[in-house]
């Protein structure tokens, strides 16, 4: 197996090998592995100490700024109250300057007493308490050996830990499933507590010794969780549900939160009370030695077992499951199931897990539940997208003004406070924040201040000063604005650009509206231009399409920070080139119209700006939603697709920068239909998104699409806005197989 280690975040530290209960399901003295006869009961001095020193070596080489260590059993409180002492100690101070400490542990409650509690409050330990529900329901398998109940001893632990004075310390309830309970009862049960959170865990089972099932339903156990789900959805997910958040997580394209689900690689290493380093060790309910590394902390480092071939592959992501795995939509979010739960002998774990058909029933329970409500609007809706757009803008306004932090100089300043009263009057800002150009400056400005280059913190100061200036002329507001203007050159995004002729190559400019223009006053007297729209005496207005029944949209090739497509954007166009351009585009309108009518409309509304570009295609840059690089040359025939290819582009960026419509943690290979090589997901539900658009105009385009649709419908990548999504796509490449 190749690749770097994955280092250990997570240390379960068994601190005692003996219980004080005979639950008749636990992994460690019920299933294969009996190897906790042979080990002492409380770990050791020595043990302590060499675990605390590996553990801090391996923080300090691998940079880790945090790790989690969980005192575990058997149960840990039969070890004392001097013993744990003992062991938060050793690990405080070796971890100390090294990296953060998040200890835990976790009982079943019997021996919690304010004397323990003081104890944890003192080296922040937090506690998690295992409860399987009613007494009915736990009583079913967590007895003391003589049949005694352990419900009511845990209930008061419960109560003991959600006082005032330990709550902070409350890490919640972990509910083993039996689908004998009553799942509502159980549900209420837990959630009556008001713990922090609340785990379920399937009962560990394998192929040879598969898990009980009642009634014989190859669902049970997802039947009975999405039960629970049901009640906890009506109760409005008062408290939150781990296993469920990581299912939810997955279905909208982030992280499993479970071990037992997703593909995240494990980072968990076991030291047992003798010192012997091992897997997780629910790989005990498998067979005897299967947790088992041959290392131990006192002669090993733990790179070592993280470099160990069973702990190598849980870290394959969707390479170390099977086949039949690999192939299934859902895989993102199951992760196959525990691995321990795949094991069978003669294949070892090379299986579906044992509850496949339940983890599968349950994820599709859940998007099935959950999905109108998850979908992002910015799918369905273009309103929505263009706000969600405009609303990100905003965000990086305010992420370069937090930059900053006073170092923009008195420019900024005067600038800033001027914005938050133009932003205040009807209109505001928005129809300069809206320029997708906007975007381009921000994120420049943004990268220039991360890298520290010269003038960077000054820089911004002239363009938020010339876009309030442009929205102050826009709005007919009575506010004179100052800007400093470069190269003789004053520039007011949006509207156009004014030749200073005799004020200097450099100066400050105050600009200020009137009547259908506005009035400019430097150090070398007063300019005034007439109308916005009309170029004048050094006013060169930023000219419009609208003509012909085409969409009135900016035809910019002015603002400096439209050359941000890939290729060199064009320089101001000429009177006579301009025309002929704009001629050939609006009558590229005309055949985009009669040809896909539907597509034409959104692209209207959705489109705001188009610059003429070099190069032979359309082109997308750093810019917000609205704006298209167009090549100059081609007649409306050319143009048409052209202008549709680009929209479709520029509307499928745009919707990666406000949601996810697929999880980027697992770049599978996908067959795509229009290469030989293939493509990661992202790719291929781009592909298949432009070349639904452009059926209209390329026949085999729309059959490429459908196949990739196809291979789309099986991909476990998608999101349920993906998915959203994917669906919209079917519905235009049927409508146009079905003639409507």
């Amino acid at each position: 197996m190749t690749g770097p280690v994955v280092p250990f975040r997570e240390i379960v530290l068994k601190v005692h090998s003996r219980c004080d209960l005979a639950c008749d399901h636990c992994y460690i003295y019920e299933h294969a592995d009996q190897s906790w006869r042979t080990r002492p009961k409380a770990i050791s001095d020595e043990a302590i100490f060499w675990t605390a020193l590996r553990l801090a070596e391996h923080a300090k080489k691998h940079a880790l700024p945090s790790v989690s260590v969980i005192l575990h059993g058997g149960e840990p409180l039969l070890a004392g109250p001097s013993r744990l002492r003992r062991i938060c100690e050793e690990l405080i101070a070796a971890l100390d300057g090294v990296a953060a400490l998040d200890l835990r542990i976790h009982t079943n409650g019997l021996q919690l007493s304010p004397r323990y509690l003081d104890l944890f409050d003192e080296f922040g330990v937090k506690v998690g308490i295992s409860l399987d529900g009613d007494k009915a329901a736990n009583d079913r398998h967590r007895r003391f050996a003589d049949g005694r109940s352990s419900h009511p001893l845990v209930l008061k632990a419960v109560e003991l830990l959600g006082q005032d004075r330990y709550r902070h310390l409350n890490l919640g309830l972990l509910c083993t499933v039996d689908v004998a309970n009553d799942p509502v009862a159980v549900h209420d049960a837990l959630m009556e507590l008001d713990p922090p959170r609340i785990d379920f865990l399937l009962p560990h089972a394998t192929w040879d010794e598969p898990p009980p099932r009642p009634d014989g339903s190859p669902t049970a156990y997802a039947d009975w969780l999405l039960t629970v789900f049901d009640r906890w959805e009506r109760h409005g997910r008062r408290v939150p549900v781990r296993l469920f958040a990581s299912v939810l997580s997955t279905l909208s394209g982030g992280p499993g939160l479970t071990e037992s689900l997703g593909l995240t690689p494990t980072d968990l290493v076991v030291v047992e009370t003798d010192g012997a380093l091992e897997q997780v060790d629910s790989l005990k309910t498998a067979y005897e030695g299967a947790a088992a590394t041959g290392f131990n902390v006192f002669d090993h480092s733990f790179d070592e077992v993280a470099s160990h071939p069973g702990v190598r592959a849980r870290q394959l992501g969707l390479a170390g499951v099977g086949e039949t795995c690999r192939q299934c939509p859902v895989v993102r979010s199951c992760g196959g199931g525990l691995y321990t739960h795949r094991y069978r002998s003669g294949t070892d774990f090379d299986n579906t897990s044992v509850y496949c058909t339940d983890l599968e029933a349950l994820v599709r329970g859940i998007e099935h539940r959950t999905a109108a409500g998850s979908v992002p609007a910015a799918v369905t809706d273009d309103g929505d997208l263009r706000t969600e757009q405009h609303e990100l803008t905003r965000l990086l306004l305010a992420d370069l003004n937090r930059e900053l932090d006073g170092r923009g100089g008195e420019e900024w300043a005067r600038a800033w406070e001027l914005a938050g009263a133009v932003d205040r009057r009807p209109g505001g800002l928005d129809d300069v924040l809206t320029h997708p150009y906007t975007r381009g400056w921000l994120l420049g400005a943004l990268d220039a201040l991360h890298e520290d280059l010269p003038g960077a913190a000054l820089a911004p100061a002239r363009r938020l000063a010339s876009s309030v200036a442009a929205a102050v002329v826009r709005g007919g507001l009575d506010l004179p604005v100052r800007v400093t203007y470069e190269g003789g050159v004053l520039l007011l995004p949006t509207l156009g650009e004014l030749r200073l002729t005799g004020a200097g190559p450099r100066g400050t400019a105050e600009v200020q509206p009137v009547e259908k223009g506005f009035l400019v006053r430097t150090a070398g007297g007063e300019r005034r231009v007439a109308r916005l729209d009309e170029p004048g005496t050094g006013w060169r207005p930023v000219r419009r399409l609208g003509r012909d029944g085409a969409p009135d949209l900016a035809i910019d090739d002015l603002d400096p920070y439209r050359d941000c497509f890939g290729v060199p954007a064009l320089p101001r166009l000429g009177l006579a080139e301009a025309a002929d351009w704009t001629g050939r585009l609006a009558r590229a309108w005309g055949v985009l119209r009669g040809r896909a009518p539907e597509q034409a409309a959104a692209a209207a509304g959705s489109l705001t700006t188009l610059t003429p570009v070099a190069g032979p295609g359309p082109a997308l840059g750093r810019h917000g939603l609205g704006a298209l690089g167009i090549p100059l040359h081609g007649g409306a025939g050319e143009l048409a697709p052209l202008l549709l290819r680009g929209w479709r582009r520029a509307r499928f960026q745009a919707l990666l920068e406000v949601t996810d419509l697929y999880a980027d943690d697992g770049w599978w290979s996908h067959p795509a239909p229009w290469q030989e090589a293939p493509v990661p997901v992202s790719e291929l539900l781009a592909g298949a998104y432009e070349r639904t658009g452009l059926r209209a105009f390329e026949p085999d385009s729309a059959e490429a699409a459908r196949r990739a649709l196809d291979t789309l419908d099986r991909a476990a990548e998608l999101t349920v806005g993906g998915k959203r999504l994917l669906a919209q796509l079917w519905e235009e490449a049927d409508r146009d197989r079905h003639g409507r």
